[in-house]
Order: C-alpha cells, then sequence, then structure tokens
C-alpha cells in the first residue's frame, strides 16, 4: 500500500487534519478497490470488490465446509470439582 497510496497522497498535499487525510485516504481506497481493474491471478480484468463479490458465495461455503468440521469434533472434559 506505501507505494501505491502513501507516497501519492503524502507527496501532493500537506494535511492539517487526521479528518482531511481520512477522506482522501477513503477515496483513493475506495477508487483503488472498485473502480480500477485488477491484474492478480484470478481477477480476469475485474476490479477486487467486483471478484470479492464474485467470489464470496465460495468463501461461504469452505467455511460452512470448516463449522461441520470443528462441531463434528467431541471433546472430554474432565471437572476437577467433582469428587
Amino acid at each position: 500500500m506505501q507505494d501505491e497510496c502513501y507516497n501519492i497522497i503524502f507527496r501532493k498535499k500537506i494535511y492539517n487534519s487526521l479528518e482531511d487525510l481520512q477522506i482522501d485516504v477513503d477515496h483513493w481506497l475506495r477508487s483503488y478497490n472498485e473502480s480500477r481493474p485488477h491484474s492478480g491471478k484470478y481477477c480476469y480484468g475485474k476490479t477486487p470488490m467486483q471478484t470479492f463479490l464474485d467470489s464470496k458465495h465460495i468463501a461461504f461455503q469452505k467455511n460452512i465446509s470448516n463449522i461441520k468440521t470443528e462441531t463434528d469434533i467431541s471433546f472430554n472434559f474432565v471437572d476437577s470439582s467433582v469428587s
């Protein structure tokens, strides 16, 4: 993020408040994630946000599988207060 955002934002403007800085960072981040195409292996020229939205169902399915696996594990607890 430093090369893509930090160097660009801070070399063009001196900020007088954190609020002003936050506005510009939010704008840059929104543009970075929602407007520009991404060159990642599985993005196929889509924006990062579109790639995320398109693959959200896959992540959901994987999480459901993990939850089922985790709940299938049973634990035997020993209550030390019982004599």
